[in-house]
């Protein structure tokens, strides 16, 4: 199956490839439905080491976002901790901050954030409070084999990981469809590349060789 190209201009194509992309994945929503959510989980489960004390930051799938809800359900019943990201406005210098997470289990109520995105409820029982992920599972609307993604322009993602990155081990993962892979994803110099990404169809070690 061919990929989609992304547009030649780096600097200034990334709404394009978003239009682009955001088509594609709404396709390959309807074509696959909620069979690929399990094959993503089954995929991820056999491909990552994840270390027993390891903290889990993910979000909550979205539209028609490839369904991380199997695989955050798997990682909870294994006796990892699961956040989900609270959003921080942008700081004085108008940069995006580094989201904060917080405790998640299943069955907990979820709330409509800013643009209609399931989120922690503001009231909700956090417990020990905030936690500190060293696996992040990442959302995106284009993949490249360089570990590249493009999201939805808000920054916050790459914030958080350059955060994450700098206070200690981190493990970066982004879930799609396979149909949002592209050739080459513009990047700017603010764009972190993932560690992995996992489809319903494969995990991608960036940088392995083969």
């Amino acid at each position: 199956m061919s990929t989609a190209t992304a547009p030649a201009d780096p600097r200034h194509d990334k709404r394009e490839l978003r239009a682009l992309a955001r088509g594609r994945r709404a396709d390959a929503h309807a074509a696959l439905g909620t069979a690929a959510g399990t094959q993503l989980r089954d995929i991820a489960l056999a491909a990552l080491t994840v270390e027993r004390d390891a903290v889990i930051g993910s979000y909550w799938p979205f539209r028609d976002e490839i369904d991380s809800a199997p695989l955050l359900r798997a990682l909870h019943e294994a006796g990892h901790p699961v956040g989900l990201p609270v959003v921080a406005g942008p700081g004085k210098d108008g940069k995006p901050r580094p989201m904060t997470f917080r405790p998640w289990r299943p069955g907990m109520r979820l709330a409509k954030g800013r643009l209609g995105e399931p989120t922690l409820p503001p009231d909700a029982d956090y417990g020990a409070g905030d936690l500190v992920p060293t696996l992040l599972l990442v959302p995106l609307l284009a993949f490249d084999r360089r570990g590249y993604r493009i999201g939805y322009g808000g920054g916050n993602f790459d914030a958080t990981i350059a955060h994450l990155r700098a206070a200690g081990a981190l493990t970066t993962v982004g879930v799609a469809y396979s149909d949002q892979e592209v050739d080459a994803v513009p990047i700017e110099p603010h764009d972190e590349a993932l560690d992995w990404i996992v489809t319903e169809r494969e995990a991608i070690r960036i940088g392995a060789a083969g």
